[in-house]
């Protein structure tokens, strides 16, 4: 158990603690728990987990600011479990450094699924990942900012290939309307979301089998977009 991923969950209900606990030991991940944001805060820098489960309503510091202290110092992964389920919550998390989202009640599978997700996510950061993005018939390379399709090279407009290389890069993160743009437009811009909407739009006509329905491109309505990569 020494070398299996170590998972932090930071929560004040010790129903969902040890909920957490029961379903990942199963699976052979390394569980450690704490029911405070600062104690949650030691815990992280003292042990260094793979991956935070981390609740918002916290008793005595509210989550957004666990993580924005958190990505002071670290880039780990951060999973939101929480009951608040406004567009709202979940945008104020993403953009101030958490990955990804759930609502309580959870299902165990779909807390797996995220959980996996993170731990990829994980590697690519720390070096792991290819300069190479797959994702269904098309192939980023972002070192040479070439994109194609099998053989067939895609033609982008500047604008169209930093929005896509934003995607691809932090694939299966959710990026909030807001960190999109300031990445690709810039901070002034951060705003203006007609501006994403109109590009995705084109974008999703060049890489998409079908714009209408995508594949590669995911919206998270309310919130922004995930890129899926293949595995």
């Amino acid at each position: 158990m020494t070398n299996a991923p170590h998972i932090l969950v930071i929560d004040d209900e010790l129903q969902i603690q040890r909920a957490i606990r029961t379903i990942l030991t199963e699976k052979g991940f390394r569980v450690s728990t704490a029911s405070r944001g600062e104690d949650g805060l030691t815990l992280a820098a003292s042990s260094e987990p793979d991956i935070v489960i981390l609740d918002l309503g916290l008793p005595d510091m509210d989550g957004v600011e666990v993580c924005m202290r958190l990505r002071e110092w670290t880039q780990i992964p951060i999973i939101i479990l929480s009951v608040r389920d406004s567009e709202r919550d979940k945008v104020a998390a993403l953009d101030k450094g958490a990955d990804d989202y759930l609502t309580k009640p959870f299902g165990i599978e779909e807390l797996l699924a995220r959980v996996r997700v993170a731990l990829r996510h994980s590697a690519s950061r720390t070096g792991a990942q290819s300069k190479v993005v797959k994702a269904g018939q098309i192939t980023i390379d972002l070192a040479w900012h070439i994109i194609k399709r099998g053989e067939e090279e895609i033609k982008l407009t500047g604008t169209e290939y930093k929005l896509l290389a934003y995607l691809a890069s932090n694939h299966r993160r959710v990026l909030t309307h807001q960190s999109i743009l300031t990445n690709v437009w810039g901070p002034a811009d951060a705003d203006h979301t007609e501006y994403l909407r109109v590009y995705m739009r084109q974008l999703r006509k060049k890489i998409e089998i079908d714009p209408e329905n995508p594949q590669i491109i995911l919206t998270e309505p309310g919130i922004g977009y995930r890129f899926i990569a293949d595995e």
